[in-house]
C-alpha cells in the first residue's frame, strides 16, 4: 500500500482551478521533489494533504487514512513545514519545541528528552536557550523542521524549506534531509532549487497551472522527455573531427561542439563502446567519454511553458 496517494485531487477557487485532478503515489521512504513555478499549485496541494484546505473533489490518503474524513488521525502521522516561519516573540528555542510537543499531546514527562533529541538531530543544541527571534533565517528553518519532527511523523510535507537561505544553509538543510531519508521518513518537498533536488530525491513531479506535467524518477523522466541519452566527449584540438565522426554513427541524432566538448544526443539503446571504437578507428585521441547525468533544469524547461494558474 502506498504511504501517500492522491486520486483526482482537485481544488477550485471561484473560477480558478488551482489543482487539477492530481494523481500521485509515494511509497514508504520515498523522497519526492515537487517542482513548479510560483502559482503552479504546489502549496495548495501540500495544504490539502496537511488538512489545512478542503479539496473541491477527489481524495487523498496518507498511511491508509483518508485525509478529508479523518483529519485528526492524519495530523498524528504527518509533519508539516510551511513556507513561512511565523512570529514567536519572547520564546526560547526549547520552549518553542516544548509548546508544539504539548500541542501534539505528548506527556510532559516525555517532552524534555524529546526536545533534546530533535535539537541534536537538527544540530541546534547550542541554540537551545536562545530566543527564537535571535536566530538567523537558516537556523529558523532548521527549528521549523525540528518542530515537524517532535511527534515522530511518518510523512513530512515541506513547503520550500530552503527558500531564501544562503548556500551554506541550503547545504546543511539538504544534509539533514538525507539523514531523515536514512531514518525511513517519506518526504514530499517543494523547491525551486532543481539541481539540489536531483541529488537525493527518489522521485520528482513537475506541476504547472495546477496539473502534473510529468512524474517519476529523474532518469525515467529524462528518457521520457528526451527519448534518449546525452553523451559528453572531450578531445582537445579534435572536437570538430570527433563531432563529424559521431554524427555519422547509427543511433546518433545530433553531435555538436558546445563549451569545449562534443555533446551527443543519441537513442537510448545506442552502445557507447561502438562509438568509442569508431573514434579510435579514425585515430582520434579521446580525453573523456561520459554519459551526462539527468539535469532537472533541462527537463523543467522542456516540459513547462512558463505559465501560472
Amino acid at each position: 500500500m502506498p504511504m501517500l496517494r492522491t486520486v483526482h485531487l482537485r481544488k477550485e477557487y471561484d473560477k480558478t482551478v488551482a489543482v487539477k485532478d492530481l494523481n500521485l503515489e509515494l511509497d514508504t521512504g520515498d523522497i519526492f521533489g515537487f517542482i513548479g513555478p510560483n502559482g503552479a499549485g504546489k502549496t495548495t496541494t501540500i495544504k490539502m494533504l496537511a488538512t489545512l484546505l478542503q479539496p473541491t473533489s477527489g481524495s487523498a490518503f496518507i498511511d491508509g487514512i483518508d485525509v478529508t474524513q479523518e483529519p485528526e488521525a492524519i495530523r498524528s502521522v504527518i509533519g508539516y513545514m510551511p513556507d513561512f516561519f511565523g512570529v514567536y516573540d519572547d520564546m526560547r528555542v526549547w520552549e518553542y519545541l516544548d509548546f508544539f510537543a504539548a500541542a501534539y499531546k505528548i506527556p510532559s514527562e516525555r517532552r524534555p528528552k524529546l526536545v533534546s533529541d530533535v535539537l541534536e538531530l537538527t544540530d541546534l543544541v547550542s541554540k537551545r536557550d536562545n530566543f527564537v527571534e535571535e536566530l538567523s533565517r537558516g537556523m529558523k528553518q532548521r527549528l521549523c523542521l525540528a518542530k515537524t519532527l517532535v511527534h515522530d511523523p511518518k510523512v513530512l510535507l515541506l513547503d520550500e524549506p530552503a527558500s531564501g537561505l544562503d548556500p551554506r544553509a541550503r547545504i546543511e538543510i539538504k544534509e539533514l534531509l538525507r539523514e531523515l531519508k536514512a531514518m525511513g521518513k517519506t518526504i514530499l518537498i517543494s523547491s525551486h532549487i532543481l539541481p539540489e533536488l536531483a541529488d537525493f530525491c527518489t522521485k520528482v513531479g513537475i506541476i504547472e497551472q495546477g496539473q502534473m506535467v510529468v512524474c517519476g524518477s529523474v532518469s525515467d523522466i529524462m528518457r521520457e522527455v528526451t527519448g534518449g541519452k546525452t553523451l559528453i566527449v572531450k578531445a582537445p584540438g579534435q572536437l570538430d573531427e570527433v563531432a563529424a565522426v559521431l554524427a555519422d554513427q547509427p543511433g546518433v541524432r545530433r553531435a555538436v561542439v558546445i563549451d569545449g566538448a562534443v555533446r551527443v544526443e543519441a537513442t537510448p539503446e545506442i552502445d557507447n563502446a561502438t562509438l568509442i571504437r569508431a573514434l579510435f578507428a579514425r585515430g582520434l585521441d579521446i580525453q573523456s567519454f561520459s554519459e551526462q547525468d539527468a539535469d532537472l533544469e533541462d527537463i523543467f524547461l522542456k516540459v513547462t511553458r512558463g505559465a501560472v494558474a
